[in-house]
């Protein structure tokens, strides 16, 4: 707690004076006298030419004439999907830079019903900084930059998620709890050529990054934005976004986009400082298609080999299927929903699926959020040490949210909210977890504001 409020505060701090001192795009000045010389139609139309000119130069970032909205990886998001951040423009680069972080209070099991909960100071985070610029017709170039403090924020052994699982801590398999994001969390560069508006290829490399799996990380969704939890079924979906070693091709044709990856299958070791050894030794095949504005889908399909440090012996066929949504309201606020599926297979007798709906509200000030999880996990994974390895207990998870939004500085939003989750499962494991435990958090949210309403 000492060290994570200070820690923070200068993190925040950070945000604000990025908000205030990147130069940002405005539109010219006109006098009063200028504008009723000229009229309401001539300045309407000057309006008009000067956003397009903007969109224009933004390129892929914002505004931009492709069907998606570039998100992680090289994954798509509803071309109406808000983005946030802050944005300029320098020396034909366009810049941007987002981010999020949470300072909270975090208790798990909040009524001792069980022995598996736990409480926590911590603050969850991740920045990100992009920059992007044309190298002529049809060629662009784009560089991603992603960091967190997670672990020194959160600790080498994340924070209390009852039902967690994934990675490990001095040896031993993180269970119910979430693990910390390491500090770099993606360095990549993309390619992309574009043969016409509707034909282009591009070519990603990252170390770390994240290759063509599953859809669109949870931290980069904005149907979970306001949630500082990952999901519990994370490492059925999306665990792969920070991976050692990517090399991704793809084809878009329209609004539908092929891809293909090489990847290194081991998940992040437990030194989250360090670069791990690359060694595409796993690949993964992804097909994106935006069929409108308000709508992307993904499936995927991966072979990863050996992502468990202590059971590298296994390895997990991953299959994914996901539709993202996005709308504008006419009040100005946003729906933004996900319907994900994730599927391991490590074996005709370990199956696991899991399923993930989440849904987001931002109307005025408030935010309106909620998520529904079930999946399967098995009795090695939670380390159910009187149970038969391989079985699997369905598990269920329901949270719901609110924050609202108590200032604004520039560009950057400062929120208070609330959650609770409810979990079940099968009465089994009542001795471990109680009946029906419920976990409650308090928190202060600081992210850049709406770039493109």
């Amino acid at each position: 707690m000492r060290k994570v409020i200070p820690c923070a505060l200068m993190l925040l701090l950070f945000f604000l004076t990025l908000a205030s001192v990147l130069p940002q795009e405005h539109k010219p000045h006109m006098g009063r006298d200028s504008v009723m010389q000229m009229g309401k139609d001539t300045v309407m139309k000057m309006d008009h030419d000067m956003d397009m000119r903007m969109h224009k130069t933004a390129g892929s970032m914002e505004g931009s004439p492709e069907p998606f909205q570039p998100a992680s990886g090289t994954s798509w998001l509803p071309k109406s999907s808000p983005s946030f951040g802050y944005m300029s423009q320098v020396a034909g680069w366009m810049l941007m830079f987002h981010g999020n972080i949470f300072l909270r209070y975090n208790s798990q099991d909040v009524t001792n019903k069980g022995s598996r909960g736990a409480s926590k100071y911590d603050a969850p985070d991740w920045f990100m900084a992009m920059t992007e610029r044309s190298l002529g017709k049809g060629n662009k170039l784009k560089f991603s930059l992603m960091m967190s403090l997670d672990p020194l924020l959160v600790g080498g052994n994340g924070y209390p998620l009852l039902f967690q699982s994934g990675e490990t801590y001095e040896d031993r398999p993180l269970v119910d709890r979430q693990h910390p994001h390491d500090f770099f969390s993606e360095l990549s560069a993309e390619y992309t050529y574009s043969f016409s508006r509707h034909f282009a290829l591009n070519a990603y490399l990252a170390y770390p990054g994240e290759p063509a799996i599953g859809p669109v990380a949870f931290m980069h969704r904005p149907s979970a934005q306001n949630d500082p939890d990952s999901p519990i079924g994370h490492h059925w979906q999306d665990a792969t976004h920070i991976t050692f070693g990517v090399a991704t091709l793809g084809l878009r044709l329209f609004s539908l986009k092929i891809e293909g990856s090489v990847f290194s299958g081991r998940e992040p070791n437990e030194n989250r400082y360090n670069f791990d050894k690359p060694e595409f030794d796993s690949y993964s095949g992804r097909i994106s298609f935006n069929p409108t504005d308000d709508f992307s889908f993904q499936t995927s399909y991966a072979f990863i080999k050996g992502p468990e440090s202590l059971h590298p012996e296994e390895n997990i066929h991953r299959t994914t299927a996901s539709v993202l949504h996005s709308t504008k309201l006419l009040s100005g606020g946003f729906i933004n929903s996900a319907i994900i599926w994730g599927f391991n297979y490590l074996g005709s007798d370990d199956k696991e699926h899991s399923v993930t709906l989440e849904s987001d509200l931002d109307i005025k000030k408030f935010a309106f959020y909620g998520r529904y999880e079930w999946i399967e996990k098995s009795a090695e994974e939670l380390e159910l040490l009187n149970f038969e390895s391989k079985r699997l207990f369905p598990v269920n998870a329901v949270t719901l949210g609110v924050n609202y939004l108590l200032l604004q500085f520039e560009k950057t939003g400062i929120r208070f909210g609330i959650q609770g989750s409810l979990f079940t499962t099968v009465r089994a494991l009542e001795y471990l977890y109680g009946k029906s435990p419920l976990s409650l958090e308090v928190y202060f949210r600081a992210a850049p504001g709406i770039m493109n309403m």
